[in-house]
């Protein structure tokens, strides 16, 4: 009888492949239970002996993917390197030497690592006792090729780790170095998450037929578990929007990426005095202090890294639940990297980005580049936060278990209060440590920023694409952390409006008041009107006639002259309407000899440079 039922797919496993009796072992005590999907793909290939070339995001478990296979294939009884891995920073090469001395440890396997700002005697030291493997950073790798300090070196595999990375930062030129010292028969593996032509170009340089493997389609290059958010704010609340979201979400684990190190600094001493766990983590730190906040970080005694792009690249924590773009990356590459810190291992992750209103259609492409949908939220209001705060304190009061000494403090404190007198306190008490502070309303609404983008289509629609931000009417860009507002931030509107009010900047023109006072002149940046607060003169003259119109914005209508002035300078002549005859020339006048007597001191000259 014939059997119609439809064959069961083979699933795939570890043991499947064929590696090493040892190398298995080490999977099983790693708590691997099967292969991700470029583990799947890649492992074969590289038993096989191919070339790759394997594109995947952080996170998705390449490290496996090339040492289980590689190291199934080494002679730990060699005595000699026979697999050079290269990585973009410090932090990823201990990482990567790490894992795969633990992989690797059942069958012997020794790994070293290689980078600059250690000693050279004790690196090459550990490579001649017998490493298998040398996981190495490019700059400390050429500079030993280079010196010949590595007699006889010839490992007959090599692995390219995070490829664009080494791009970004600049080492392409050394890697094409580096090979031209290692042996031509060879085994090249190069793992990367983006592909760029210059990788392209790279690839079929130092790769012989490679074989390709990718895991990322090609309209998406983010990982499905990580939900991708971005809040609209004006470029002053970048740290009270930073704040409010660490209140609101309390992520347990995050890194914030800024794109200066000076930034990095200041954000993480910003968030520590308003109390998070907070270290920053940038290149021109010490490598001991560097080492030193990864392993904070890891271990959780900080929750919030504040990094910059580079001091970050490389770094594998599995339990980070938030990334924070404090500033939008420039280019899609940077977001993918950044945001692939989290989400990994198949966990969900959020990753957040901080956008101002000149940024908004920065952010749309990098969504249509990635292929991914970022949606956009409003930053949570103080009251929201609160409110939410309480919620969440009642639920760990209800969920808390009782210490034995609540009891013994309870009956102490009954001997001099009731019992809701003493709840009271105990609570207020709690709320004090948990209570959110900030502005109540930060950054735009949907309604704002729906305005705001209308008006900055309309602008570039009529004038042809015109470059620069809102700025109402006067074209240029968004103004923050370069110019703008002074006081409140916001838009600039036309050139006037108030400094202190923020929000926008209105469309006045000349009359717009600095500090809610008057005109000053014709400078329409101090407040108070010149011609109001000066007492009238003694001839009963407005000093606005023989100067053309009036300027004081409050004059009522008619009480200007549109006489041209005579006299020429700020006081001028009296107008040609005044009844009294004018002056007598100097030279006609009888001179009498001058006297101070009567008269009061000379105030010293305005001069701000003038010496005593």
């Amino acid at each position: 009888m014939e059997n119609n039922t439809p064959a069961t797919p083979t699933t795939i496993t570890f043991e499947s492949f064929g590696l090493h009796a040892d190398i298995l072992k080490a999977v099983v005590d790693a708590g691997f239970t099967e292969p991700s999907p470029v583990q799947a793909e890649s492992i074969p290939l590289v038993l096989a002996g191919n070339d790759i070339v394997a594109q995947a995001q952080t996170g998705t478990g390449k490290t496996a993917a090339f040492g289980l296979s590689t190291m199934s294939m080494l002679d730990p009884h060699l005595n000699k390197v026979q697999l050079l891995v290269i990585t973009p920073t410090r932090e990823l090469a201990t990482q990567v030497s790490d894992e795969l001395y633990s992989l690797g440890r059942f069958r012997g396997v020794k790994t070293v690592t290689i980078y600059g700002g250690s000693s050279y005697s004790r690196q090459i030291g550990l490579i001649e006792k017998g490493a298998s493997v040398i996981v190495a950073t490019p700059g400390r790798m050429l500079d030993l090729l280079k010196n010949g300090r590595l007699p006889g070196f010839s490992p007959k595999m090599v692995v390219l780790d995070e490829a664009d990375e080494m791009l970004d930062m600049g080492f392409l030129e050394d890697i094409e170095e580096i090979f031209t010292y290692l042996p031509k028969e060879r085994q090249t593996l190069l793992f990367s998450a983006t592909m760029p032509d210059p990788i392209k170009r790279l690839a079929s340089k130092i790769l012989n037929d490679p074989k390709f493997v990718s895991v990322t389609p090609k309209d998406h290059t983010t990982n499905e578990d990580i939900e991708q958010l971005y809040y609209v704010i004006n470029e002053y609340e970048r740290d009270d929007a930073m704040i409010r979201l660490l209140d609101a979400l309390e992520p347990e684990k995050s890194i914030v990426f800024c794109r200066t190190k000076k930034e990095v600094d200041r954000l993480s001493t910003q968030l520590m005095a308003v109390g998070h766990a907070a270290k920053g983590l940038h290149g021109d730190m010490e490598q001991n202090q560097r080492e030193s906040v990864i392993k904070a970080f890891r271990s959780s005694q900080i929750e919030i890294l504040v990094a910059t792009d580079v001091a970050a690249r490389g770094l594998n924590v599995a339990d980070i639940s938030h990334v924070f773009n404090y500033h939008m990356p420039f280019d899609p590459e940077s977001y993918v990297h950044r945001i692939g810190r989290t989400g990994r291992a198949g966990k969900k992750g959020t990753a957040i980005t901080l956008v101002t209103p000149i940024e908004f259609h920065s952010m749309q492409r990098i969504g249509k580049k990635v292929g991914s949908k970022i949606e956009h939220r409003i930053v949570p209001s103080l009251r929201d936060v609160k409110e939410n705060k309480l919620i969440k304190i009642a639920e760990d009061i209800k969920n808390a278990e009782l210490n034995e000494n609540a009891t013994k403090l309870l009956v102490i404190l009954e001997e001099e209060m009731d019992m809701s007198q003493i709840a009271l306190k105990l609570l207020s008490n709690l709320l004090k440590e948990n209570t959110p502070v900030g502005p109540d309303k930060i950054g735009l609404d949907k309604k704002t920023l729906e305005s705001v983008v209308k008006n900055i289509e309309d602008r570039d629609g009529g004038r042809g694409g015109r470059s620069g931000g809102y700025r109402g009417n006067s074209g240029g860009g968004y103004r923050g952390n370069s110019g703008g507002s002074r006081d409140g931030g916001g838009y600039r509107g036309n050139s006037g409006g108030s400094r202190d009010g923020g929000g926008y900047r209105g469309t006045s023109s000349s009359t717009g008041s600095r500090d809610g006072g008057g005109y000053k002149g014709s400078n329409p940046r101090d407040g108070g009107s010149r011609d109001a607060a000066r007492p009238p003169r003694g001839d009963g003259v407005p000093r606005s006639e023989g100067r053309g119109e009036s300027r004081n914005p409050f004059a009522k209508e008619g009480s200007s002259s549109s006489a041209p002035r005579e006299g020429g300078g700020y006081k001028g002549t009296r107008d040609s309407g005044d009844s009294r005859p004018p002056r007598a020339p100097r030279a006609d006048r009888p001179s009498a000899p001058r006297s101070d007597a009567g008269r009061a001191p000379k105030a010293a000259p305005r001069n701000a440079y003038k010496k005593d």
